[in-house]
This record gives C-alpha cells, sequence and structure tokens, in this order.
C-alpha cells in the first residue's frame, strides 16, 4: 500500500516542480519584455516619430521661406508700381516737373536770416527789396569791394546806392535752382569777387528765399531785368557784367538778349557751369538716369517742361548776343555735363554776332574737383578775370 502511493506522490511532486518551473520561465520572459520596453523608453521614441518630427521642421522651413518670398514680391511690384506711376504723374500734372526744375522749395542753409547778411560773414553788404510788378517783392544783396569794408561799417541803403556810382565795376549774379541768395557756395564766390574789387549784387527771384511770387521763366528775366536797370540807373559809365550759375545761365542769356534787342547789352557776360537748353539738361541730368531709357522718356517727361513754359533755351539765345562771353566749366560736373558747356562754346563762337567780340571757354580739370559749384575755389580765376574783364581800378572811398 505505501509502495502504491510513493510513486503517486512522486509524480504529483514532479508535476508541481514543473508548474512552479513554466511559471518562472513566465514570469521570467514578462521581466524581460518590461525592461526591453523601459530601455525603449530610455532611448527615445520609435522610428516613426523623428519622420513626424522633421517632416514638421521642413513644413515650418518651408512657410518661412514661402513667407520670405511673397514679402519680396510685394515690394518688387510696389517699386514697380511706382517706378511706373511716377512718370504717369508728371505727365498728367506738368507742375510737378517745373517744381522740380525750380527747387525753390528748398531752402538751404535753413534757418538764415536773409535781412542779415553779415551772419554769413557779409559785414560790408546791404539787403534790399526792390518791387518789379505789383505782388511781387525782390530780396536783394548788395556787397561793396572788399577795400571799403571798413567804411561800409553802419551805412544805410542810401550809401550803397550811391557806392555803385564809384570806379569799380560791377558784376549782377543770378544763382542757380535750389537754396537762396545765402547759399554757402554763393556767399563765398561773393567774397572771391568783392576782394578782387568787384560790386556784387544779387538777388533771389519771386517764390525763393524771401522773395515774394510765383516761379516762372520769363518772371525770373523780368526779374533780373528790373535789378539791371536798377544798377544802370545809379552806376553811371561803371562796367556792369552780367555772371549766371547754372539755371542762372538761362536766366542770363535770356536776359543778355533782351538786352542786346533793346541795344542796351552789359560790358560781358559770364556763364559759369551752362547747358545748352533746358531739354538736353533735363536728360543728363543724374536724376534721370533711372528713366532715360524708359519708353517715351521725351514725352513723359520732356515735353511737361515745353508745356509749362519753360526753354531756357542758351543755344538760341546766344546767336542773338552781341557781347563778350567767358564760359566756366569743372570737367567733373556732376550736374550739367561738361560736354554740354563745350557744345554752347562751340555754338556761341561760330555765331555772327559774337564776330566783333572775345568768346573764351576755359575748363578745369576734373583732378581739381570742382564739381559744380565750387570753381569759386580756383587760384586761377583771379587772373582769368583779369584778362577777361579787365583789371578793375581803385576807385574813391565812401
Amino acid at each position: 500500500m505505501r509502495k502504491r502511493t510513493e510513486p503517486v506522490a512522486l509524480e504529483h511532486e514532479c508535476h508541481a516542480a514543473s508548474g512552479s518551473s513554466s511559471a518562472g520561465s513566465a514570469a521570467a520572459a514578462l521581466d524581460a519584455d518590461c525592461r526591453l520596453k523601459q530601455n525603449l523608453c530610455l532611448t527615445g521614441p520609435g522610428p516613426a516619430e523623428p519622420r513626424c518630427a522633421a517632416d514638421a521642421g521642413m513644413k515650418r522651413a518651408l512657410g518661412r521661406r514661402k513667407g520670405l518670398c511673397f514679402r519680396l514680391r510685394k515690394i518688387l511690384l510696389c517699386v514697380v508700381g511706382l517706378y511706373v506711376a511716377i512718370p504717369l504723374l508728371i505727365k498728367l500734372c506738368p507742375g510737378i516737373q517745373a517744381k522740380l526744375i525750380f527747387l525753390n522749395f528748398v531752402r538751404v542753409p535753413y534757418f538764415i536770416d536773409l535781412k542779415k547778411p553779415q551772419d554769413q560773414g557779409l559785414n560790408h553788404t546791404c539787403n534790399y527789396y526792390l518791387q518789379p510788378e505789383e505782388d511781387v517783392t525782390l530780396g536783394v544783396w548788395h556787397t561793396v569791394p572788399a577795400v571799403w569794408w571798413k567804411n561800409a561799417q553802419g551805412k544805410d541803403q542810401m550809401w550803397y546806392e550811391d557806392a555803385l556810382a564809384s570806379s569799380h565795376p560791377i558784376i549782377l549774379y543770378l544763382h542757380g535752382n535750389a537754396g537762396t541768395r545765402g547759399g554757402d557756395h554763393r556767399v563765398e564766390l561773393y567774397k572771391v569777387l568783392s576782394s578782387l574789387g568787384y560790386h556784387v549784387v544779387t538777388f533771389d527771384y519771386r517764390g525763393w528765399g524771401d522773395s515774394v511770387g510765383t516761379p516762372s521763366e520769363q518772371g525770373m528775366t523780368y526779374d533780373a531785368l528790373h535789378v539791371f536797370d536798377w544798377i544802370k540807373a545809379r552806376s553811371g559809365d561803371n562796367p556792369v557784367y552780367i555772371w549766371g550759375h547754372s539755371l542762372g545761365t538761362g536766366v542770363a542769356t535770356n536776359l543778355v538778349r533782351r538786352l542786346c534787342e533793346r541795344e542796351t547789352p552789359p560790358d560781358a557776360l559770364v556763364l559759369e557751369s551752362p547747358f545748352t537748353n533746358i531739354r538736353e539738361e533735363a536728360k543728363s541730368h543724374p536724376f534721370s538716369v533711372i528713366y532715360r531709357y524708359f519708353p517715351g522718356f521725351d514725352w513723359f517727361f520732356l515735353d511737361p517742361i515745353t508745356s509749362s513754359g519753360i526753354q531756357f533755351a542758351n543755344d538760341e539765345n546766344v546767336k542773338h548776343i552781341s557781347c563778350s562771353l567767358l564760359i566756366l566749366h569743372a570737367e567733373d560736373d556732376p550736374v550739367v555735363p561738361f560736354q554740354l558747356g563745350r557744345k554752347l562754346y562751340n555754338i556761341a563762337a561760330l555765331s555772327r554776332s559774337f564776330q566783333d567780340f572775345k568768346v573764351q571757354f576755359i575748363p578745369f580739370h576734373s583732378d581739381l574737383g570742382y564739381r559744380h559749384k565750387y570753381i569759386y575755389k580756383s587760384p586761377e580765376l583771379p587772373r582769368i578775370l583779369r584778362e577777361f574783364l579787365g583789371k578793375s581800378e581803385p576807385g574813391r572811398q565812401h
């Protein structure tokens, strides 16, 4: 009986051992699976997750690139639109082109009192106001020769007017566009001319500086004529020369042509940085570079100038001028190209009206750096003027 039960007990123990062994294997497998999952969690996301992150990064980069391209395209369209709109605007409103030529609204230097030329170092200068016609007033500066600066202190307008009758020659200076009669380079030229023994009379055209009126070529010419006649009424037999600079050369040739036609020419005409006519100058101006090859450039930009009554035809005027002519031009002039001054000289030299008068062209080498408005710095200028205009004799002092 005992023998029979012992195998059964052994078999039962084996089964129990086998069950416990299989349970242990299952537990070990479960632990290994848990450790594997832990390791996977520690090592980071699965292979699908980094692919999603990379895709998201690429989408953000593409979005930024598209946004930048859109902004650049928008800016480009605005620039092109403005580029096309400006010619149309000028064609529809010719007055805009006139303002760009005169630039009388540009007052440089700012914050100066034109009633006080002494503030600009001109302590032998008097400020006048003349009225060429109703509703037009011109601000005028009269600088006496430098040798009189002590006597000029504290003197009134009447003393200055009487001084014009002295034996010193007089230069009527016609300035260019923009600024006023108090512009820095203009003041420096007055000082040079005054030191050489000249009276210098200059003024702001109607609409410039503190002068009252609306600018126009005809009005500017009439202003110059009025000031010239005012000088001649007080200067006796003293020589009167007319000096024009840049746009002022157009006023100067208009004036001198009228004076010659009425047989009262000036003693000489000096043109500094002149052009042939306003159309050629506008086409050559640095501001026109971006439109020079624009289809219909003449129609859009030049015809509005003509329709505004602005010509300043120096090349035509010199054919009707009968007085000595001196042209000064710097080779490195960036505003009025040197070749326009040379071309004007060639026209004048061949004109019959100058057969009995001196016509001279003085170039200034580009290395000197005189550009558009610094010819007054030339140490040769006194000699040039002395040889061309003649040496002024010292006059009586007032």
